[in-house]
């Protein structure tokens, strides 16, 4: 078997990243400084681009958080070529125990096209990916508006049924966001999100973390036998954790900690809080566990982020 390494850092493109080295981008008070260390440390560790992301708060909160991140961008060139656009995740997602996971529930709401234009104004072109609830999205409005605006519309903190999940295919949803995650530990048997998305995979590029938390590698191997080669996506998810260690972390409004295993949860540990892992890592992890060779890790970290939102493989 080939010797699995991490791709070139000319090449890595992360689709979901809070934060990172220190620094919380759904922080409103993270400063140019902050922001320059945080793409070089990215950079450092092998990383190409990124889209921020930012998560569920007020909408007013969101632009105005989209709209610093722009700003940072113009003003610095480090942060131009690290950044190539945005995720925004939420606020249109699930309000349902479970479904919405560590995200704000006081500030989720249903999908809403006048709100989501304020959000991709604030982002001045640069939003890339939705992560949204179709079955809250009524008429699909938003998948389609967002369509049409070529900005990824992908499913994700949700619970729409295989017929909803169809629909919002074909209205031009084209991704899932942290696949087996999002959701809440305890499904039905047979029909879930997980079988769901499984059985309309080859219409869908996936995307997981590979950091053995949030999902199993005995479940990720299951996964990436049944989801096509050329659909899966490798993200951090990575909020301020990812490059520093164990303590205690401020997301946004909210308190993390991340022990020895490295792994971000709630101080009740009943939920996971995105991923203090980097991309470097959960390579390790992927060639170690589960034995992926280089050809699948530059598929599934270059090649496939790059086709799902449109750009061209480096």
């Amino acid at each position: 078997m080939e010797q699995a390494s991490l791709p070139p850092p000319d090449d890595i493109l992360d689709l979901q990243v809070n934060g990172y080295a220190g620094v919380d981008f759904n922080n409103g008070a993270t400063t140019p400084n902050e922001m320059h260390e945080a793409c070089r440390r990215l950079r450092e560790d092998g990383v190409k681009h990124i889209l921020a992301t930012i998560i569920t708060d007020d909408v007013g909160s969101m632009a105005a958080r989209l709209a610093s991140l722009a700003a940072f961008r113009r003003q610095d060139p480090l942060v131009e070529q690290v950044v190539l656009g945005f995720h925004i995740e939420g606020p249109f997602i699930s309000p349902l125990p479970g479904y919405f996971g560590t995200h704000p529930a006081a500030a989720i709401r249903p999908a809403d096209s006048d709100a989501m234009k304020r959000l991709l104004d604030a982002a001045e072109g640069l939003a890339r990916i939705v992560t949204l609830a179709p079955e809250y999205d009524e008429g699909f409005r938003v998948v389609r508006l967002l369509d049409r605006a070529g900005v990824v519309a992908a499913a994700g903190h949700c619970n729409p049924s295989v017929d909803e999940l169809r629909g919002a295919i074909d209205a031009g949803l084209s991704m899932f966001t942290h696949f087996g995650n999002g959701c809440p530990a305890v499904l039905p048997r047979h029909d879930n999100i997980i079988e769901r998305v499984l059985g309309l995979a080859d219409r869908l590029f996936v995307s997981m973390i590979a950091d053995g938390a949030h999902v199993p590698f005995v479940a990720m191997r299951n996964y990436l036998r049944l989801i096509p080669a050329d659909r899966v996506v490798i993200v951090s998810d990575a909020i301020n954790a990812a490059g520093c260690g164990p303590g205690t972390y401020a997301i946004g409004d909210q308190v993390v900690e991340v022990g020895d295993d490295l792994i971000p949860r709630t101080p009740d540990r009943s939920s996971l809080a995105g991923s203090a892992c980097t991309m470097r890592r959960m390579a390790d992890h992927l060639q170690r566990e589960l034995g992926v060779d280089a050809n699948d890790l530059r598929r599934w970290m270059v090649e496939n982020p790059r086709r799902a939102i449109g750009e061209s493989a480096a």
